[in-house]
């Protein structure tokens, strides 16, 4: 056999012996990688159902609430003002009615 020969053939088996370990723990590290981020990404998926769930209760309650203050800012009736001094007058007259109840 030539020299040479052996010697370029020596040459690309050490080569081979150092880039194929690497190469597998890169794809090895990327793959770890790719594990992690699906992971972090469910749990963020669970933690927005879970925040959506309870949070658009949250948000109803806020709209109705904001929907109730502009008819308020927007209606030039004077009813309405009436209608909310009623239902003072009427939870008054509850809470006087429950202090009743409670006295006998």
């Amino acid at each position: 056999m030539d020299p040479d020969l052996l010697l370029i053939f020596g040459f690309i088996l050490t080569i081979l012996m150092i880039v194929m370990p690497m190469a597998y723990l890169f794809q090895k590290r990327a793959a770890e990688h790719e594990e992690r981020k699906l992971e972090l990404l469910a749990r963020k998926a669970e933690a927005e159902a879970a925040m959506g769930s309870r949070g658009s209760a949250d948000y109803r309650k806020f709209e109705d609430r904001l929907r109730v203050l502009e008819r308020i800012a927007t209606d030039g009736n004077h009813n309405l003002a009436l209608q909310i001094e009623q239902l003072r007058d009427l939870q008054e007259i509850e809470n006087t009615a429950a202090q009743g109840e409670r006295a006998l």
